[in-house]
């Protein structure tokens, strides 16, 4: 998959996303909620929800909202959650990796099974699909004003990112899983906040679809990602801009 292809990729997501705000607040707060659970209401000690802080700022949530949400993971009682995933195919052979956060499993696993049953497709076993997606850091950034690109982009590379790309304003950057928290450091020392910054599962081989089997494809993908118990939701579908550009309209 092409650099422009992949970034093409990630920014028309995100005005996909954009569009379904509601259900992005939802995720969040459950992400704050059960990183305060696992570690601690200190964000500063606790590095997956001053991860889950930064992204929630980074899609515009209210700070209120997010002060909330800490509050409620701080406090007893309440829905006792654990994170599970699935690993399955939608139809034309597209992988598909569905990341959850839920406190039913029963019925959690029950709606994963039926989307893709429904849908053409077939949940698999966990593991089938570990040679298809790489764990990769990825963070978007905006860009500083008046820049030099070529020294912006090698310290960049020397705090572990693997890829960097500018485009429209913005710096889009991989990472080896492992160097993550090595790269938010050195963001750190840039005085560079992102606008996102997470573990993603990156696909090694895709998969080109006509738009036929690309909106069949995706109709699964969203019927998951709309599911509150749905953190995250991982395709290898390599989809042109018109297709992309088509989705977005269509939300």
């Amino acid at each position: 998959m092409s650099g422009h292809s992949k970034w093409s990729t990630i920014k028309h997501k995100k005005a996909v996303l954009d569009a379904k705000r509601g259900k992005i607040f939802t995720k969040l707060i459950k992400e704050i909620t059960v990183s305060v659970r696992e570690k601690g209401s200190d964000a500063e000690s606790n590095p997956r929800l001053r991860l889950a802080i930064q992204n929630a700022k980074g899609a515009n949530m209210p700070k209120d909202t997010i002060e909330r949400a800490i509050k409620k993971g701080s406090g007893e009682g309440g829905a006792d959650y654990i994170e599970v995933t699935y690993e399955g195919y939608a139809s034309h052979g597209v992988a598909v990796f569905v990341e959850c956060t839920t406190d039913n499993i029963n019925r959690t696993v029950s709606n994963i099974r039926s989307v893709f049953a429904k849908s053409g497709g077939s949940l698999g076993t966990n593991g089938s699909l570990e040679y298809i997606f790489d764990r990769k850091g990825v963070f978007v950034v905006p860009l500083p004003e008046d820049p030099d690109e070529d020294d912006l982009i090698l310290d960049l590379i020397d705090g572990g990112a693997e890829e960097v790309e500018i485009e429209e304003a913005m710096i889009h950057m991989t990472c080896e899983m492992e160097d993550f928290g090595n790269m938010q450091k050195k963001l750190e020392d840039m005085n560079l906040e992102p606008q996102s910054a997470e573990l993603q599962r990156i696909p090694n081989t895709y998969a080109n679809l006509g738009d036929g089997a690309f909106g069949q494809a995706m109709k699964l993908i969203e019927t998951l990602e709309d599911d509150d118990d749905v953190q995250k939701v991982y395709h290898n579908i390599e989809a042109t801009d018109e297709q992309l550009a088509n989705l977005i309209n269509q939300t």
